[in-house]
């Protein structure tokens, strides 16, 4: 392989190669790609068709561990340098030519395309989806890490006729021959390569249109039938709010969501095709306690901000987060009202403060700064500067900037400027304050706040007098409380000073108040008195299974003759998608002295099979820390927690890991291991033996 001076550069220089790369546009993208689900393999073409801008002595493309088996330039061989991170093209390209380059290419991706259910410790349902976000599409494509280059993506998926397939785009066209089908999707405007993606499984779906008449599309796997509508609830509005409040048109062909299994993040919202985490596919009890409305309005937004205009770099990532953000925080004012808006904002305006308050505050230019950061803080920016210059100027502002830089790559000083001229303000004082401060200004969030919203100004003049004299407030709250109709107000000060008001005060809020201060009053309360235990009882059959979960426990363990009752009232209900109530039931049912002692093994083989990598890791995690309790672990939950530690969720590997130390602090841990280690997977093993210090 002839290494040119230019092809060394690249090897050391990022930053050289980004040079190199503003001299030639990749216009196109034609991928056809078959997905093999045993090896966990893929093998591709791309044909790209790209001009070349300025003279440039070669050419990368990001390629992470790839084999290629054919490279041809305007249909002849190429000579290419490889590394495991690139593709070199070792040639001189020269000014105003166009090219057609074709690779044919096979990966064994070691992240980004996620295997579900295809090896022997099988999850509940066979699923392959992609999680690009970052630089990791070229882990399964040539592609390019730079989201500065915008191509516009066609995509062809091969794979078993059993199957959906949904990726990017317009699905044009389904073929079918010897038991595979390949899927067709086509792109009519570019995007960044990280924004590609394509989901796999056994799904259904239902589909609508926004006001605009653009196609929706809403996947679910068939089990979850009976949970679209609470799952998916108010996406037509959502969509036709932010089609308005933006002032643009939704800027692609059709949107798709699709939730999977162990999905490593809430949601990610690539072009046109939101991939979001199945623990958001719900009933209408769970909608009360977590629902997908928040992370559905953020991802929408995205199709805007962050999609149709791209942050040059990380300096600019307020320009994605804290604009989606603020848009879904936008959209649940519109759908729950401006009491929820408000105190949303003020529950991220205490985080932030911490944050700050921590020595640990960052600056919405800082590129490490951390999510909290860019998405909180990034909202209460543009709060505070939407209502600075004014409503209409602000959205003015937001049209401008979105038809300017459609499709294009933004900076922060862009969208300023916007501002600037539509509203005809300096703005100097806003952008020192909240984009280049490290410290959250909480005073003048609460000033904010105080002035928008009556019952949070209440809620400070409570503080403030707490401070001053806790028992007269105390004694003025209890005498004030049914002169206020917040719940959000409400559930607050129970969180604050509720096991110090008066028992007929909580007697009353638990017979007459919304399911939300209740559910902040049985989450907070630390111990049911006898005065209150037949209010209290009521909230084993609330419709809130964090209400059900929290009164389960308190009750449970404040009046140990009336356990059995408990248990009795409450064996058939699962809960959350993560199972809460089931899984605490299971574990106090196996404490509580005499309760069904003949199926006290079935209750600990449900509660150790919860375990199983076929259930998601926050069920997973839940099991194996009541079972952590219980101090019984079996060999199978043991074996289950090693195949955890590497898991590709870092928090659910990271919490295994620990669990797995702890557990090797014992004094029989060795032998125990030692009895199942014949029975672990290779890399069970390797990580075991890694841990074991062998």
């Amino acid at each position: 392989m002839r290494l040119s001076p230019i092809f060394l550069v690249f090897l050391t220089s990022h930053l050289v190669f980004s040079q190199i790369q503003d001299n030639v546009d990749f216009i196109h993208g034609d991928i056809s790609i078959f997905v093999d689900a045993e090896s966990k393999k893929i093998v591709g073409t791309v044909e790209y068709h790209f001009q070349v801008l300025k003279d440039v002595d070669s050419i990368f493309l990001d390629a992470k561990n790839m084999n290629f088996n054919k490279v041809l330039l305007d249909g002849e061989p190429l000579q290419i340098g490889k590394t495991p991170k690139y593709l070199i093209l070792d040639k001189k390209f020269r000014k105003a030519k166009e090219h057609r380059l074709t690779l044919s290419y096979n990966c064994t991706p070691k992240q980004t395309v996620y295997f579900l259910g295809w090896d022997a410790t099988h999850t509940a349902s066979k699923q392959i989806w992609t999680q690009g976000q970052g630089k990791y599409t070229s882990h399964w494509l040539p592609s390019f890490d730079d989201m500065n280059e915008k191509i516009e993506f066609d995509l062809k998926i091969t794979f078993n006729q059993d199957y959906q397939v949904l990726a990017n785009g317009k699905l044009n066209q389904v073929l079918e021959k010897d038991g595979l089908k390949t899927w067709h999707f086509d792109m009519q405007s570019p995007m960044s390569s990280y924004l590609l993606a394509f989901a796999i499984g056994s799904f259904d779906k239902k589909e609508l249109s926004s006001t605009s008449g653009v196609p929706i599309e809403l996947y679910y796997e068939p089990k979850d039938s009976l949970k679209v509508e609470p799952t998916y609830r108010y996406t037509r509005e959502i969509f036709d709010y932010l089609e308005k409040e933006i002032g643009i048109p939704y800027p692609w062909q059709n949107y798709k969501q699709v939730p999977v299994q162990d999905f490593l993040y809430a949601g990610m919202e690539n072009t046109g095709a939101t991939i979001f985490s199945n623990t958001f596919v719900i009933d209408s009890i769970a909608f009360k306690d977590k629902n997908y409305v928040n992370v559905n309005a953020h991802e929408m937004a995205h199709q805007w901000f962050g999609n149709l205009v791209t942050e040059q770099s990380g300096n600019h990532h307020w320009l994605h987060e804290g604009f989606a953000t603020f848009y879904a925080y936008l959209a649940e004012k519109q759908l729950f009202g401006d009491d929820y808006f408000y105190w949303r904002l003020w529950e991220t305006a205490t985080s932030l403060s911490n944050l700050s308050g921590d020595g640990n505050g960052e600056a919405l230019t800082d590129p490490g700064a951390g999510s909290l950061t860019f998405y909180e803080k990034g909202a209460w920016a543009l709060v505070i500067l939407r209502d600075k210059v004014g409503h209409e100027n602000f959205k003015q502002a937001i049209e401008n900037y979105l038809n300017k830089f459609a499709y294009q790559n933004v900076t922060i000083s862009d969208f300023m400027w916007e501002v600037r001229k539509a509203s005809g303000m300096k703005l100097l004082d806003f952008e020192n304050s909240w984009l280049q401060e490290s410290a959250f200004p909480l005073e003048t969030a609460k000033d904010f706040l105080r002035t928008k919203n009556s019952s949070l100004k209440t809620y400070f003049e409570i503080q403030a007098k707490a401070e001053e004299d806790e028992i007269s407030t105390l004694e003025w709250l209890t005498a004030q409380w049914k002169d206020w109709d917040s719940d959000f107000l409400k559930s607050s000060l129970l969180y604050d000073f509720g096991n110090q008001l008066p028992v007929d005060l909580l007697d009353s809020i638990l017979q007459t108040e919304g399911i939300k201060v209740r559910q902040a009053l049985a989450m907070n309360v630390e111990r049911v008195s006898p005065e209150l235990k037949e209010s209290f009882e009521i909230l084993l059959a609330d419709e809130s299974y964090l209400t059900q979960e929290a009164a389960l426990f308190r009750l449970w363990t404040d009046f140990p003759k009336n356990q059995v009752e408990y248990l009795d009232q409450t064996k058939d209900i699962e809960g959350m998608p993560n199972k809460n109530v089931r899984l605490l039931w299971l574990t106090l049912a196996l404490v509580t002295p005499g309760y069904a002692d003949a199926l006290k093994p079935e209750f600990f083989q449900e509660l150790s099979n919860y375990t199983h990598p076929k259930y998601h890791f926050e069920t997973r995690l839940l099991a194996f820390q009541y079972l952590k309790n219980l101090n019984a672990f079996s060999d199978n939950t043991l074996k289950n927690l090693i195949n955890a530690c590497n898991h590709h969720v870092w928090y659910f590997k990271k919490s295994s890991r620990k669990l797995l130390k702890e557990f090797l602090k014992g004094e029989e841990s060795d032998a125990r291991l030692k009895g199942i280690y014949q029975s672990l997977n290779p890399e069970e093993k390797s990580y075991l033996d890694k841990t074991l210090g062998k």
